[in-house]
């Protein structure tokens, strides 16, 4: 069986081929090793920022929301005491200690609400998210109607709309535009989640562009997302099984699980090791793995190590 590993797992440097036993005896078994799947750049950097603060900060340490969708990850934060923190109210409440904006970024009132309440802030936004929070402001303020282009439940998706105007609009279709009474010739501005299908993104652009609407588009989707989705499919496609690891509430790792299974239908989406039952193992001649941005390298180095004998 061919073990192959998406170039994008992990953030590890590159391996050299491992071998296996077989009747025959040992043969060589290629494993490419991913560049962008697993840990990304902004999760890498929030999750090292409360690391931080856990040795130098100011206590008790507090992350609004998970610092990143990853429960083993957030767990061990735990036992280093980080309190997670999911509402305004709870945030409302605090008199003292240090709040970590985890990298999906958040609307300004939530920077408001902590500054008048004198609590310290560090801000681990991804850098890529920075950037559209300033469009969208500055966008809203040069009259244009933002149109943001993401999942409205997503906090990312939240937090970019909170830097907007009252009539900034969230939609995943082109079909759920028509559904607002939109001005002829009014100015609008497109922007998009950074982990948003970058081929749906299109089509709804495409879509938007077909009407009379004075449309600015900003693709601010992020690369890195760009560069797994494309690799992961590439995979899918030229393998007999697909494993997508990630967590189960992780936007860019359903997405990942979708565009994988479009290519192979025999795709697993697990968080472990342990979540990995293949019910088609006999058939099975070559696997591939891909990761989500809040993956951890452990997990993917052991999924890499023991899928020969899930299969």
């Amino acid at each position: 069986m061919e073990v192959r590993v998406a170039k994008t797992a992990g953030f590890c440097p590159n391996r050299k081929a491992t071998n296996k036993i077989t009747q025959k005896g040992w043969v060589s078994m290629p494993v490419t090793v991913a560049k962008t799947a697993g840990f990304c750049f902004g999760v890498k950097r929030a999750v090292d920022q409360v690391y931080e603060q856990i040795a130098h900060g100011k206590r008790p340490i507090y992350t609004y929301g998970p610092i990143i969708h990853n429960e083993e990850v957030v767990r061990d934060l735990e036992e280093k005491g980080v309190k997670v923190l999911n509402s305004r109210d709870e945030l409302a409440a605090l008199t003292e200690g240090t709040v970590i904006i985890r990298s999906h970024g958040v609307g300004r009132d939530i920077y408001e609400l902590l500054e008048n309440n004198h609590i310290t802030i560090v801000d681990a936004t991804c850098p890529f998210v920075k950037k559209i929070h300033k469009i969208v402001q500055e966008q809203g303020e040069n009259g244009r109607r933002v149109i943001i282009v993401g999942d409205e439940k997503h906090p990312e998706v939240q937090g970019i709309k909170g830097w907007g105007k009252d009539d900034t609009l969230v939609i995943q279709s082109a079909e759920e535009l028509e559904k607002y009474s939109l001005q002829n010739g009014e100015k609008l501005c497109v922007v998009a989640q950074t982990t948003f299908n970058y081929n749906k993104f299109k089509d709804i652009v495409e879509k938007i562009s077909k009407t009379r609407y004075d449309i600015l588009v900003l693709n601010t989707i992020c690369n890195a997302t760009q560069e797994r989705q494309v690799e992961a499919s590439q995979i899918a496609s030229e393998v007999d099984a697909m494993i997508v690891i990630g967590g189960k509430n992780s936007s860019n790792t359903q997405k990942l699980y979708e565009i994988c299974r479009r290519e192979c239908k025999n795709t697993y989406y697990i968080q472990t090791l342990s979540d990995l039952k293949p019910d088609k193992a006999g058939s099975v001649r070559s696997v591939g793995i891909t990761a989500g941005a809040s993956t951890p390298n452990n997990i993917i180095e052991e999924v890499h190590t023991n899928v020969r004998i899930k299969f």
